[in-house]
């Protein structure tokens, strides 16, 4: 490795992006991991300040500028430091369900409508 690079897996577990290397070398060895646009499958990857990675989290997709490398993994405040966040903030979360109005649980009759996606005639 030159002096001014970081391994890709060994970047992602450092910025906090992924609990254990091991997730990180994973998910990078699937070929889910853009880099500048172009899908890369090794872990080994010399990543470098000013590189943009893509990549998909709790039902998210990342944008990632890579700011700085990392000799550490430190406190989040420190990992925070090392890359800008590009991801798109409209992205819908999945924890809500806008087409209900939040009247309690939805019953049955109101999930099929919801799927279907049909005006309530009683509206």
């Amino acid at each position: 490795m030159t002096e001014g690079t970081q391994r890709l897996d060994q970047w992602l577990w450092h910025a906090r992006f992924f609990k254990t290397r091991g997730l990180a070398t994973r998910l990078v060895a699937s070929g889910q991991v853009r880099v500048d646009g172009v899908k890369v499958s090794k872990p080994s990857l010399a990543l470098r300040p000013g590189m943009t990675l893509t990549f998909a989290q709790a039902r998210r997709i990342r944008v990632i500028r890579v700011v700085a490398l990392a000799t550490r993994r430190g406190p989040a405040p420190e990992a925070q430091a090392l890359y800008d966040d590009l991801s798109p903030e409209d992205q819908n979360s999945g924890s809500e369900n806008p087409r209900y109005e939040g009247k309690g649980r939805p019953t049955g009759r109101d999930r099929r409508r919801m799927d279907l996606s049909l005006p309530d005639p009683l509206d």
